[in-house]
């Protein structure tokens, strides 16, 4: 199971990582926030030493209920903050938080190599058509509606097959335009509560069936800190449970906002499995 990230084929059959770097100030975790030149190198650095295989470069909020802004603003943050890494880490594959199709041919323009998209499309009907020129790998998410309205779109007749409706329909319409490498994320948090989130993991293995990359991203998020009565910051611990889960259930890219406990994860993992 390989993706072509410009012109570099990673294999997937061995899971690999993802650190989160957001160049935002109102991510829900203050811990991934890069506003500073000098933060968003110390963070690039730390995550690809200690082994991430990308980074995910995030310059919208997508928080439930957080502000839009305008694709000015997200570009102003974006495309200097991807000449900054590739200047000090030219061989980083850097992928883009973005659902707009104008922030993701500039940030492609200017080194990216993987398109990290939380509507599939649906957000900007040109996504798929700059994806599909630029043949690179596209996560696409399963979400409702916006970051500002999905909170209170968590209505489904039958949530498992409600999703796989959704990436039924997205995965067809990137292959008729020849998308080829597709990677798939199940969209905790995003217009589902703490119950339906639990619900969609443990069913995770499913997600196997559709034959494509799993990437699952449930680090820190509020189903873990909820649930234990924590705060974002305290929840590391419940992350690497979680991301243990999703790798005994197929997960083959773990995006996180601590690296060197993800991999111990899958290091441990390995061990079990194999």
């Amino acid at each position: 199971m390989f993706i072509n990230c410009k012109g570099r084929l990673i294999d997937l059959s061995e899971p690999r990582v993802m650190g989160i770097i957001n160049i935002t100030p109102n991510s829900f975790y203050s811990g991934s926030r890069s506003n500073t030149d000098k933060e968003i190198l110390y963070n690039a650095e730390k995550m690809l030493t200690e082994g991430a295989t990308f980074l995910d470069l995030g310059a919208y909020s997508s928080r439930p209920g957080a502000t839009d802004i305008p694709v000015s603003e997200e570009l102003d943050r974006m495309i200097p903050s991807i000449d900054l890494i590739l200047k000090e880490f030219p061989e980083t594959n850097l992928s883009i938080d973005t659902f707009r199709a104008e922030v993701a041919e500039k940030s492609l323009d200017a080194g990216a190599a993987v398109i990290n998209d939380i509507s599939a499309g649906k957000l900007d009907e040109n996504m798929l058509r700059i994806i599909a020129q630029y043949q690179v790998p596209y996560i696409m998410m399963h979400m409702k509606g916006t970051p500002q309205t999905m909170k209170d779109l968590n209505q489904y007749e039958d949530l498992m097959a409600d999703v796989f409706l959704y990436f039924s329909e997205r995965i067809r319409a990137a292959r008729d335009l020849g998308i080829n490498d597709i990677i798939i994320d199940p969209g905790f948090g995003f217009a589902k509560d703490t119950d339906q989130n639990f619900k969609l993991f443990s069913k995770l293995e499913l997600f196997q069936n559709l034959e494509l990359p799993l990437l699952v991203g449930v680090s820190r998020k509020s189903m873990i800190w909820k649930k234990l009565g924590l705060s974002a910051e305290e929840a590391l611990n419940g992350s690497s449970i979680l991301n243990t889960a999703a790798l005994m259930k197929g997960a083959n890219i773990l995006r996180v906002h601590d690296v060197k406990e993800a991999l111990e994860c899958i290091k441990l993992t390995r061990e079990l499995i194999n």
